[in-house]
């Protein structure tokens, strides 16, 4: 009889281990994402093990991440909160997934199809409905950007986003 006690005493704690751990694993931070909100960019500094500024126009604000390994990535907010563009420089390309979020299929998809058109080595140009990212660089020298126009705050010209 005790046997079957402890057998289901252990079935029992290796269920709630089981229940805590999905329960964290979903409880992980959000990233500062391509469309996402403004409140997750502390978790991308975090994930990035990164410092972050902020420097603030009328319009959006700019939350700048620099990794110790010099990789800078801005991620600009508009007035409401809404991370609206994305840009990166440094010897390292960051995460796409992590930056593009819910835009990373659209942008893998983009960029293989990009790559089986051209031939050699060629600057990335996505213009789609709904993403344009544009990427270049070499070894320690990579930049590039991503923004969805339909997020873009009136008056803001493309070119600030960089």
């Amino acid at each position: 009889m005790q046997t079957s006690s402890c057998g289901t005493t252990a079935t029992l704690r290796l269920k709630s281990v089981g229940a805590i751990f999905l329960t964290l694993s979903l409880a992980l931070p959000a990233f500062a994402t391509l469309g996402g909100n403004e409140s997750s960019v502390e978790a991308d500094r975090a994930q990035m093990k990164a410092t972050v500024t902020m420097s603030k126009t009328n319009a959006y604000s700019v939350h700048e991440i620099k990794t110790n390994f010099g990789t800078v990535v801005r991620e600009y907010v508009s007035a409401g909160g809404q991370v609206f563009g994305v840009a990166w420089q440094g010897p390292f390309i960051p995460d796409m997934q992590q930056l593009l979020g819910t835009y990373f299929q659209q942008y893998s998809t983009a960029a293989k199809a990009a790559r089986e058109k051209a031939r050699g080595r060629r600057p990335l140009d996505i213009h789609e409905q709904g993403l344009v990212m544009q990427s270049s660089g070499h070894l320690r020298a990579y930049w590039g950007r991503a923004f969805d126009p339909g997020l873009v705050p009136q008056g803001i010209k493309l070119e600030e986003i960089r």
